[in-house]
């Protein structure tokens, strides 16, 4: 298949550019798999669709404030730094605008040379390699200049916001790693993740969202593509919820595209779900079958991209395509801020 079959037309406003005040507020697309329908609803009636049978999978990563704006030394140009991956301490991959100005040994300040950076490649590659320097904890500092690592879809005419610190997360996040946001995960708030653990079992994984998730799909035959590994965990514990589960026949549900690749990434060929550390090297194209998901509840994803991909894999190319067009019709808000579509 070709990736142009993947497309779709998305007026900018429906683009959502702040999240809603409520987290719990938004609205929700159900399809149904088995009828090939859809209906429209919000996701506060998320609780009336699971069984006290079901597992529900979140993804307990946590965001980094990822995005560093600095100032090229000596001149003062603007300089942009996305952490991707750490290779060993205190240098990254990273990608850098404007990069084809930076060549190696090129040097960056941020916050009055309270950190420094230096490229450590030529030109070339869209991934740089960056050696940051400062006194202290590179840690501690990223946590006090870093902005959350907003999408380039959401338009900030100074950047991410104090706001964007805490939205941009989700509220069952603790384990610090992402450099993007698990979506479908915004959509809880406390009270209805309490409902959902009142309504059916829980289990948390660690998918440390990557450039992979987001890296453009740059081929036209989608066999092609490969998503980028991305670190994953999963404890005894989660993994013994969820055979648990299977075995007595209740449905696994994914919250988000990550939390359903860590868990395909994860499981054997007879279904069962792996624990441990390891790389989550999976792409997941239409034609994959699904050995440990059943629903998946996720956000609205652009065209053309490898989480469009595995959402038709998922449900199916046409039925998903027709469900959007649905969607832009009736003004939902598209992706990271925006609604969400529950998959039965």
């Amino acid at each position: 298949m070709d990736i142009s079959d993947f497309d779709y037309e998305l007026p900018e406003e429906l683009i959502a550019q702040v999240p809603l005040e409520q987290r719990d507020a938004s609205r929700m697309l159900v399809i149904d798999r088995k009828n090939q329908s859809w209906s429209d609803s919000r996701f506060s009636t998320f609780t009336e669709f699971l069984r006290s049978t079901d597992v529900v999978v979140i993804n307990n990563t946590r965001v980094i404030p990822a995005r560093l704006i600095g100032r090229r030394l000596p001149s003062g140009g603007r300089v942009e730094i996305l952490l991707v991956r750490e290779l060993e301490p205190a240098v990254w991959e990273a990608l850098v605008r404007p990069g084809v100005r930076l060549k190696r040994g090129s040097t960056v300040g941020f916050d009055g040379g309270r950190l420094i950076a230096e490229i450590l490649d030529q030109p070339g590659k869209e991934l740089r390699q960056v050696q940051f320097y400062c006194e202290g904890s590179f840690g501690d500092i990223l946590e006090d200049i870093g902005l959350a690592p907003l999408p380039p879809y959401i338009k900030r005419t100074s950047g991410a916001s104090s706001q964007d610190r805490e939205r941009y997360q989700t509220v069952f996040s603790s384990k610090p790693g992402a450099i993007a946001a698990p979506t479908a995960g915004l959509h809880f708030s406390p009270r209805m993740l309490a409902e959902v653990r009142a309504r059916a079992r829980v289990a948390e994984i660690t998918l440390h969202v990557g450039y992979g998730t987001f890296e453009p799909v740059r081929v036209s035959d989608i066999q092609q593509h490969s998503v980028s590994a991305e670190r994953l965990q999963i404890t005894e514990a989660a993994a013994q919820i969820v055979n648990e589960t299977k075995k007595e026949g209740g449905r696994t549900i994914a919250i988000g595209t990550t939390t359903m690749r860590a868990l395909e990434s994860a499981s054997t060929e007879q279904g069962r779900l792996m624990p441990g550390d390891r790389d989550a090297q999976l792409t997941i194209r239409p034609g994959y079958f699904f050995r440990i998901g059943d629903a998946l509840l996720t956000n609205f994803h652009l065209p053309r991209s490898s989480l469009l991909l595995l959402v038709s894999a998922f449900a199916g190319r046409n039925l998903v395509l027709e469900a959007y067009r649905h969607a832009v019709k009736e003004r939902y808000r598209f992706y990271s801020y925006g609604d969400c579509m529950l998959i039965l």
